[in-house]
């Protein structure tokens, strides 16, 4: 998914990196109130930060300039919401672009647009919608994070059309062969992001129970439920 440095033409960065600052202002700010409410949740966040960059420096060859690879953006978008995902994000790809030379500084507001914005925000309207039905909290963990993941190839595949629109078909015509491209990759890997992520969460859930519920990510009786402890039987995964 990372676009790397020197891909797209001037213009084009600078449309994703206008876009991308507003974010990561409201981002810095709601991080700031939420740190001096509770400084708590520091571990949790570095937990948030380390997965992500983990996961995204996995990556496999795909489209040319690009790359496939996990985003592991749903669990901190399920926990600290969108904005200071955004954050976290950015900070794991100016790292990635700095020491890996994975990605780009260029291309850092297109790659933010796509895996630290668009990605968790679509992932966290799955989270919402699922949040307080019947489903199985692994079950939403696993769409939130396999959502996000998707989706972040779906921007990423826009990104690159609109800035390498087909000469037959413009830039439908190309979106199409980009993401057909990403696809023989990314479906098979979101899938796998989303099992992984709802192993983990579960882990966290067994050990930080009660940061998640302070969180508000899932209400007392949804995380006594999903340990067992409101029937005896350990809900599986």
């Amino acid at each position: 998914m990372h676009i790397m440095e020197g891909f797209l033409p001037w213009q084009w960065c600078l449309v994703w990196w206008i876009i991308a600052i507003p974010f990561i202002v409201m981002g810095i700010l709601e991080l700031r109130k939420l740190l001096k409410q509770d400084r708590e949740y520091l571990p949790l966040l570095g937990v948030c930060g380390a997965f992500i960059f983990i996961l995204s420096a996995l990556k496999l060859p795909s489209v040319t300039g690009s790359c496939s690879h996990p985003t592991g953006t749903g669990l901190s978008v399920m926990c600290f919401k969108p904005y200071i995902t955004a954050v976290i994000g950015f900070v794991v790809l100016l790292f990635q672009a700095l020491l890996l030379a994975h990605g780009g500084l260029s291309t850092l507001g297109a790659n933010m647009v796509s895996m630290a914005i668009g990605g968790p925000i679509v992932g966290y309207l799955v989270y919402k919608l699922l949040k307080n039905t019947s489903v199985n909290i692994f079950v939403t963990v696993f769409c939130v994070a396999a959502v996000a993941d998707i989706v972040t190839y779906v921007i990423t595949s826009f990104e690159l059309a609109v800035a390498y629109p087909a000469a037959v078909g413009g830039i439908a015509a190309s979106f199409a062969a980009f993401f057909a491209i990403f696809a023989i990759t990314q479906v098979p890997l979101s899938i796998l992001e989303g099992l992984v992520l709802a192993l983990v969460f579960k882990y966290i859930l067994e050990l930080k129970p009660e940061l998640l519920e302070k969180l508000g990510v899932f209400s007392k009786e949804q995380v006594e439920k999903a340990l067992g402890t409101s029937d005896g039987a350990p809900e599986k995964v």
